[in-house]
């Protein structure tokens, strides 16, 4: 089958709104070119099109040759973008800071300096009100650059002010890329290696960040300063499973743009982020009430004109509201509750299918895969587990790996005893893989290898030696991880009161509530 998502042009145009498609049209008729109609007749092609298939396209439309195609798009593509630059300028204060630049050059070029100097004082003011302070440097470097090749006698002391205010913006955008820098690198230490399994790593990871950091800290007063430095913090908390350290933080990011609420609609994907961090820090810490109150305060932003308007914005509320959605689900072990999500969550997987993340994609498979597991329908877990153990992707190994146990423990459920030993045999060659597997992770590999074939009677003396074990092992936070992926002890608690998982679950939340409400 074409992937749809390998035609740069046709992701475009069905990430158009229909205003947009008809703004489109006015802006290419305005001009009755050959050329343009014809990109108009591709335009119209590509959006009917549900798939992209090049060879079907030039079946369904001969006055469209091979050979012309390739240019045909790049300029349909180039237009369409024209089309939307007109329609979104008043919108996005890039594009508006960018346009007022652009104004300056043009009055600068033809020597009206004094109009030139008015249009930077305004641009300045907006950038400065609004933190955005690379589009202050370029107006400042230009102010500088009128100043000293003209005689305006604009305002008396502008060379000792236009250079205190070139000095102060290079430092904090010099603060800003190296916290910036290190949230990145932060970042991609948890990509390549994951979380912190022992000391050593532990203390790697807090030299490694306390060196870069330095004394910058005490320097951060403006809200991208405090943006990545919050972020930074809540990367190394992350990575040493510090949760308590990693919620503070992740509310210190939120809070700044309660501080400062214009910023949500500049900085909306940062918004949207530090959300989601602060909702999957209430999970890591069972803090249901709180995780509660945040999802209440995140569907009303999610049903805002802020995200209605903005396709990125509309999927991203979507992927992070529905996973914590069903992060509450985990909590309260209301599985079956839970279920009647995926409906409506396998429909916009569909419909967002060209622009979200493939790993994205399998982490709902998992949750959902855990849903059913938890219910007790084990059979549809298995064909959600294997839609992740089957998708040749680039994938994080713990994903793939806590898939192939919960497959495996799925079919011991829905009992395919016929084909344990191949499972087993498969789930141990992936994990021999892995390096530095957790002391719990060794400790379910030890049981899968020499119990799964026993007897039902047989096994539940096993099934308790391993709870015993694996008791020992929750106030551990290094172990924290297997615990996340696969709540392996409720579900020996499940098999030994031989009661569904869900009902371990539920009678844990009930207790955990009424000790609150005590």
């Amino acid at each position: 089958m074409p992937n749809r998502s390998t035609d740069t042009l046709f992701q475009l145009i069905k990430s158009l709104e229909k205003s947009e498609k008809r703004n489109f049209k006015l802006y290419v008729t305005r001009n009755s070119a050959s050329e343009d109609l014809k990109i108009v007749q591709l335009f119209d092609a590509l959006d009917k099109m549900d798939e992209y298939d090049e060879a079907i396209l030039l079946k369904k439309n001969e006055s469209i040759k091979k050979q012309q195609l390739s240019n045909l798009k790049a300029h349909l593509y180039k237009q369409i973008l024209s089309s939307l630059r007109l329609i979104n300028d008043e919108s996005n204060i890039d594009i508006v800071l960018h346009e007022q630049m652009d104004h300056a050059r043009i009055l600068y070029n033809k020597g009206l300096y004094h109009q030139s100097l008015k249009i930077l004082d305004k641009m300045k003011e907006q950038a400065r009100t609004r933190n955005q302070f690379t589009y202050l440097q370029q107006a400042i470097f230009f102010e500088k650059k009128i100043e000293s090749l003209f005689i305006t006698r604009s305002i008396q002391d502008r060379a000792e002010q236009l250079s205190k205010e070139a000095t102060e913006v290079n430092e904090s955008l010099s603060l800003v890329t190296d916290l910036s820098n290190l949230s990145l690198q932060l970042y991609s230490l948890y990509i390549n290696h994951g979380h912190a399994r022992n000391e050593k790593e532990d203390t790697d990871i807090q030299n490694y960040f306390k060196e870069r950091l330095g004394d910058k800290a005490s320097q951060c007063k403006s809200f991208y300063e405090k943006l990545y430095l919050y972020q930074c913090y809540c990367w190394t908390a992350f990575i040493r499973q510090d949760f308590l350290q990693y919620y503070r933080y992740t509310q210190k990011w939120v809070n700044l743009f309660a501080e400062e609420p214009y910023m949500i609609e500049l900085e909306t994907g940062h918004y949207i982020k530090g959300m989601h961090n602060l909702m999957g820090s209430h999970f890591d810490l069972g803090n249901h009430q709180k995780l509660e109150d945040t999802l209440h305060i995140f569907k009303h932003f999610c049903d805002s004109k802020i995200v209605e308007q903005n396709i990125n914005n509309k999927i991203q509320c979507f992927v992070y509201y529905n996973i914590s959605l069903l992060n509450k689900h985990f909590l309260e072990g209301s599985f079956t509750k839970g279920l009647e999500l995926v409906p409506e969550i396998e429909a916009k997987l569909n419909e967002y299918e060209i622009y979200l993340d493939r790993h994205r994609i399998l982490v709902f498979y998992y949750k959902i895969a855990c849903m059913y597991f938890g219910s007790g329908d084990y059979e549809t877990a298995i064909d959600y587990l294997n839609k992740i153990i089957n998708w040749k992707v680039d994938l994080r190994s713990d994903l793939q790996c806590y898939s192939r146990l919960l497959h495996l423990i799925a079919h011991y459920e829905f009992g395919n005893y016929d084909i344990l030993d191949h499972l087993i045999k498969s789930v141990y060659r992936f994990m021999a893989k892995m390096q530095n597997l957790s002391v719990v992770e060794e400790e379910i590999f030890k049981f899968l290898r020499h119990s799964f074939h026993l007897s039902v009677t047989g096994i539940k003396p096993e099934l308790e030696k391993l709870l015993i074990k694996l008791k020992k092992y929750q106030s551990d936070h290094f172990e924290t991880r297997a615990f996340m992926y696969l709540d392996i002890i409720s579900w020996i608690e499940s098999k030994l009161e031989n009661v569904p998982v869900q009902e371990v679950l539920k009678k844990k939340f009930a207790s955990k509530r009424n000790g609150v409400n005590g």
